[in-house]
């Protein structure tokens, strides 16, 4: 079995291992994005410290249709290990994963053409080497009732997994289950948010370990990694909802019925350290991050546009582009943002969906002209303790290069590193 499916399957079995107490367990952060500088962050990281980087891309963002990204698995593959040779991290520490791979981007249409492209898809994924898939057929087509019962949704994700298996045989770990809300971000308020129901959790795995054992077999039922349920967590445009270990007993007691599979946590973004290793400790092996990365990301852009601003006034600023872009085009935004707050969700809300508007042409463009601009310019401390005052003292040391590009990339690793305490028991190497 290959080191990567081992390393995953081993954080799975540890949560069922008396000798590995709770709080010895480990856990694996999962890198949700396709921007290069988080990328790039990520698997400098890895390179660094010598361990695994997971990387995921959703069905919404890659998919063999090129998604909102405009790449293919393949392609996204090919990025992944272009940046990590830039950077000297191993392929062989790099997972690939597939997130929500499912019917959702074609859920428009009826039941049995969105999954032909979800099959489609899946199959891309698996032939590129993608070895962690999550199977998410959980959303009505066409006709369909927004929800589906257990058992259709376990036949669609049995249907998929074959596909998989058809192109790569033994080369995949899955995950099952989903999460409230789907792929995008939660547009409902969060006051009324609660952990899944333990029998909720409990009746997923049964039903889907009977069609996976019935449709495909018990073999690949055991690469069955991981159940995506709700901890409690999650966020919306201004609101964070932090984990509450004591709401999730329940939820957490029902580990123990199902042998073999670990939790996983979608949208862990904007929790505290504290909280990320708790989740861990009670048996969440994987711990998903997406916008809170591309949030740090544009705080450290906005924070040296407005440096720039200050040194060479009257160029056009970072955020006037991202502005011009995301009006001309509110797809992205605008269902998700109430209107009268909009001007300022846009830019600085928790969902951070101004990340579907960073890999335009004129933003890519934008960014560069900022980070040449600095470049002539400099960067003085007292601008850097004004606009940037988490990277400043660090700076000031040399811990970090003074070059805009350089300070970009710490604000994102930075995120990552209270993942990295999270997920290692503390005194752990």
């Amino acid at each position: 079995m290959p080191d990567a499916l081992s390393h995953l399957l081993s954080l799975a079995r540890a949560v069922h291992d008396p000798a590995v107490a709770p709080a010895g367990r480990r856990g694996i952060a999962s890198v949700c994005s396709a921007h290069p500088l988080v990328l790039e962050a990520a698997l400098g990281r890895a390179a660094r410290d010598g361990g695994w980087v997971l990387i995921e891309a959703t069905c919404n963002q890659v998919n063999q249709e090129g998604g909102y990204t405009g790449m293919t698995p393949v392609d996204f593959r090919d990025l992944v290990w272009s940046i990590a040779g830039q950077v000297g991290c191993p392929r062989e520490r790099i997972i690939l994963g597939g997130d929500h791979l499912g019917p959702n981007p074609w859920r428009h249409l009826p039941a049995d053409e969105a999954m032909a492209c979800a099959g489609a898809m899946i199959e891309a994924y698996a032939a590129a080497g993608f070895v962690k898939l999550h199977l998410d057929a959980s959303m009505g087509c066409a006709g369909e009732p927004p929800a589906l019962a257990d058992e259709i949704v376990a036949e669609r994700a049995a249907a998929l997994a074959a596909r998989a298996e058809a192109v790569a045989p033994g080369r995949a770990v899955y995950i099952v289950g989903t999460e409230v809300p789907v792929p995008g971000g939660a547009l409902e308020a969060l006051d009324h948010l609660a952990p899944t129901a333990p029998q909720a959790a409990r009746q997923t795995a049964d039903v889907t370990h009977s069609v996976f054992a019935r449709v495909l077999s018990e073999d690949v039922w055991q690469r069955v990694l991981a159940l995506v349920v709700q901890p409690g967590v999650e966020f919306g445009a201004e609101d964070v909802v932090f984990y509450h270990p004591e709401k999730a007993v329940g939820l957490i007691g029902a580990l123990d019925d199902l042998p073999g599979l670990a939790f996983e946590a979608h949208s862990t973004d904007y929790q505290t350290v504290a909280g990320l290793r708790r989740l861990v400790e009670d048996g969440f092996a994987i711990l998903k991050v997406g916008p809170a990365l591309t949030f740090a990301m544009r705080e450290a852009l906005y924070g040296l546009d407005a440096i720039a601003d200050v040194l060479a006034p009257g160029e056009t600023r970072l955020r006037a582009v991202m502005e011009a872009e995301m009006a001309a085009d509110p797809s992205y935004w605008q269902a998700h943002y109430d209107a009268a707050r909009a001007p300022f969700l846009r830019h600085y809300s928790y969902s951070d969906r101004i990340r579907y508007y960073w890999a335009r042409p004129a933003a890519r463009a934008a960014i560069e002209a900022l980070f040449v601009r600095l470049a002539e310019t400099g960067l003085p401390d007292p601008l850097l303790s004004q606009f940037l005052p988490r990277l400043y003292e660090r700076v000031r040391l040399g811990h970090i290069p003074r070059h805009a590009r350089s300070m970009v990339l710490a604000a994102i690793a930075d995120v990552l590193d209270d993942y990295g305490q999270a997920c290692v028991p503390e005194g752990a190497s």
